[in-house]
C-alpha cells in the first residue's frame, strides 16, 4: 500500500532500480525528526518493539494525538516482498511534525525501523497479516503505553494509507478516542484487492466489519482526487455501512495523490477541519 513517490510510484512499480537502504530509510526519519527537534525511542507491546518519535519537551498532554504510520516498503516489486517495511518517505512522521499546535506522538507499524530488534517480524506481519488480530493487538498496547507515559486522558488517532485501517481497529476496541482522521486510508481493503487484482490480506481484520464499534467515535476520512490507489469508491465502500445520522464525514481533496501533498499542506488542512480535541 506504500507508494514510493519520488522514487518510483509503487506497490509496487515494474523497472523501479533503486531502493534505499535500510539504514537510508532509518536515516531519512531521525534527520527529519531531529530538523524538528524530535527524537525516536521504542515502545514494547507484545511481541514486538515499536518505533515512536516525539519531542523531548513533551512531558503530558491531556489531550494527544497519535500519527499511525502507512504499510511503508511492503514490497520490492508487485512479485517480490521486501525484506523490510520500513517506509521510503515517512509520510505520517512528516504529518505528526507538520501538526503545528498541540502535543502529537508519531508511531511506525511492527517491523518498521526495527526488524532486528523484533523476532516476530516476518513477512506476512507486512503483506496478507498486516491488520492482523496480532498487529492489531500490538499496536493498541502501544498506544495505550504511549498514553500512560504523556499521562492523557483523551486520544485521536491519525492514519496514513493502511494505518488508517489501523486508526480505525484500535478505536473500535477503545472508549477514549475522541475522534479518528484517515489519509489516504485503507477503509475497506477487500475493496481495495478487488479493484486492483492484488492478493486478498486473508490474514486481516477489516475497518469496514467493525462498523458498528465504529459509529459513535466522530470520523474525518480523507481522499486525495487524484489517488488511483487509495480511490474514492473505496472509502465509499466503507461509508455506505453507516445507518443515516450516523455516516462519517468523507472529504476529497482535489489534486492530491496518494502521497502527495499531505505533508506540505497538513497545518492548512489541520487547521481547517478542526482536527484538535473534541472537534466533530
Amino acid at each position: 500500500m506504500h507508494y514510493l513517490p519520488a522514487v518510483c510510484l509503487v506497490f509496487l512499480q515494474f523497472g523501479c532500480t533503486s531502493v534505499p537502504t535500510f539504514e537510508q530509510r532509518v536515516h531519512t526519519a531521525d534527520r527529519l525528526a531531529a530538523a524538528h527537534g524530535w527524537r525516536s525511542f521504542q515502545v514494547p507491546a507484545n511481541e514486538f518493539q515499536l518505533v515512536a518519535y516525539a519531542s523531548p519537551a513533551l512531558a503530558s498532554a491531556d489531550h494527544l494525538t497519535i500519527y499511525i504510520e502507512g504499510d511503508g516498503l511492503a514490497w520490492q516489486r508487485r512479485d517480490k516482498v521486501s525484506d523490510d517495511p520500513t517506509p521510503v518517505e515517512p509520510v505520517a512522521l512528516g504529518m505528526a511534525l507538520n501538526q503545528g499546535q498541540g502535543p502529537a506522538v508519531y508511531l511506525a507499524r511492527p517491523c518498521q525501523y526495527s526488524q532486528s530488534d523484533n523476532a516476530a517480524c516476518r513477512p506476512s506481519t507486512w503483506t496478507r497479516g498486516r491488520f492482523s488480530v496480532q498487529v492489531v493487538e500490538a499496536m493498541n498496547q502501544a498506544v495505550e503505553r504511549l498514553k500512560a507515559r504523556y499521562r492523557a486522558r483523551t486520544l485521536t488517532l491519525v492514519g496514513y494509507s493502511g494505518g488508517g485501517a489501523i486508526a480505525l481497529l484500535i478505536a473500535a476496541r477503545r472508549d477514549d478516542v475522541a475522534k479518528v482522521v484517515t489519509v489516504a486510508g485503507t477503509l475497506d481493503h477487500r475493496a481495495w484487492t478487488d479493484l486492483h487484482h492484488f492478493t486478498p490480506l486473508h490474514d486481516s481484520l477489516n475497518p469496514v466489519d467493525a462498523w458498528q464499534q465504529l459509529e459513535r467515535i466522530p470520523q474525518l476520512h480523507l481522499v486525495g482526487g487524484a489517488d488511483a490507489n487509495m480511490s474514492l469508491p473505496i472509502a465509499q465502500s466503507y461509508i455506505r455501512r453507516f445507518p443515516a445520522g450516523r455516516v462519517p464525514l468523507l472529504k476529497v481533496v482535489p489534486g492530491f495523490d496518494h502521497s502527495c501533498c499531505w505533508v506540505r499542506d497538513w497545518p492548512s488542512i489541520y487547521a481547517a477541519d478542526a482536527l484538535g480535541a473534541g472537534a466533530d
